[in-house]
């Protein structure tokens, strides 16, 4: 199992489960914009973190998702539920 989900695994995974704009460019360097300026709502984030918990096996911090405002927070909260699961498991 990965231990790190990364920006392009992220921008992979936000255009399967909501589109992309073609307007925005999600291989330019996203990590401090705003998922609004990327036009994705909470909704996507919702579904994303859903399908991420499938894929992996993991539970996210439903808090630390909910605040995460940015593709690398979002990223952090979700490589610290890698990271703890990863801890379990070893």
């Amino acid at each position: 199992m990965p231990t790190e989900l990364t920006l392009d695994d992220l921008t992979t995974l936000l255009r399967d489960c909501a589109g992309a704009d073609e307007s925005v460019n999600l291989d330019g360097d996203i990590l401090d914009k705003t998922f609004t300026e990327l036009n994705y709502d909470s909704l996507a984030v919702l579904q994303t973190t859903g399908k991420i918990e499938r894929e992996y096996g993991i539970e996210v911090d439903e808090d630390a998702v909910a605040v995460a405002e940015t593709p690398r927070q979002y990223l952090a909260a979700v490589n610290a539920a890698l990271a703890d699961d990863g801890a379990a498991t070893a």
